[in-house]
């Protein structure tokens, strides 16, 4: 009888030491910042913190597709190596230069800086390749993105039913746009139509507008244009000697726009991880 007691007595203490190593389920799966499945399934993994500029702004990144790109407009005012980017008054086809959107400072924690074609490049010769191979005006490890590129993450966005709007394939706008700030419209699948529907790629674009002297067929001398209507990003590839692709988003469209601007006019940049 005392053999059998003492048996049972073993038994018991293994079945207790067997449910107190059994993880409890917050154990199979710890809180993990690098975790992917911790990530708003709304977006692609966003990536906090991801690169800091070289006058301490810090920018997250999301990865769209296999590209990785900075989630906010660049606001630096030096490149990489320290160098001033001098903040322009006037327009130029030589000079780098930077400019705050809409002619006001208050725009540039949120929408960042535009710059000129010579100030996003920094002196590099233009790119079609996919990657540009062109730091320009990005932080270490990242470059400006060739058109190539900006086709890549566009193509994508095609590709992903959840980025389309209403089936249509060109209708991917909304999806990189962010959710706040554009002027509304009441055009079905534009950016500015219900804004809480956009942003599913979590890329964040902000209409900061542009600074030129030439759009839509007419000159303007230098002029805040398009702020909360429309964002312009630059892209390494030039079109012309003085003109070079950007891409655009328009808060009546539904797609994303090419064609092409001058040099001399300031946009917003973003930069792709190399």
């Amino acid at each position: 009888m005392k053999r059998i007691f003492v048996l049972w007595c073993a038994v018991a203490l293994f079945a207790v030491a067997c449910d107190k190593d059994e993880p409890t389920p917050a154990q199979e799966n710890p809180t993990n910042p690098s975790d992917t499945t911790q990530v708003d399934p709304s977006t692609e993994v966003i990536i906090p913190n991801a690169v800091t500029d070289y006058d301490g702004n810090s920018y997250d990144a999301v990865r769209i597709g296999e590209q990785v790109w900075m989630a906010s407009n660049l606001r630096t005012t030096h490149y990489a190596n320290g160098e001033d980017i001098p903040e322009g008054t006037t327009l130029s086809d030589t000079e780098p230069y930077r400019y705050t959107p809409d002619n006001s400072e208050a725009n540039v924690a949120a929408y960042g800086y535009l710059y000129n074609w010579f100030a996003m490049m920094h002196g590099a010769a233009s790119s079609e390749e996919n990657p540009s191979g062109v730091q320009g005006i990005c932080p270490n490890g990242w470059h400006v993105p060739s058109n190539a590129e900006w086709s890549q993450l566009t193509d994508y966005c095609f590709s992903q039913t959840e980025y389309v709007c209403s089936g249509n394939g060109d209708n991917i706008a909304k999806s990189l746009a962010a959710d706040h700030d554009w002027v509304l419209s009441t055009n079905v699948c534009a950016v500015g139509n219900d804004l809480n529907t956009n942003n599913t790629t979590g890329f964040s674009a902000l209409p900061a507008g542009l600074y030129t002297d030439f759009y839509n067929g007419s000159y303007h001398s230098g002029t805040y244009l398009g702020f909360r209507n429309f964002a312009y990003f630059w892209s390494a590839t030039e079109d012309a000697a003085n003109r070079a692709y950007p891409r655009y988003l328009f808060y009546d469209y539904a797609y994303v726009g090419g064609d092409y601007s001058y040099k001399s006019s300031g946009l917003s940049v973003r930069c792709v991880r190399d």
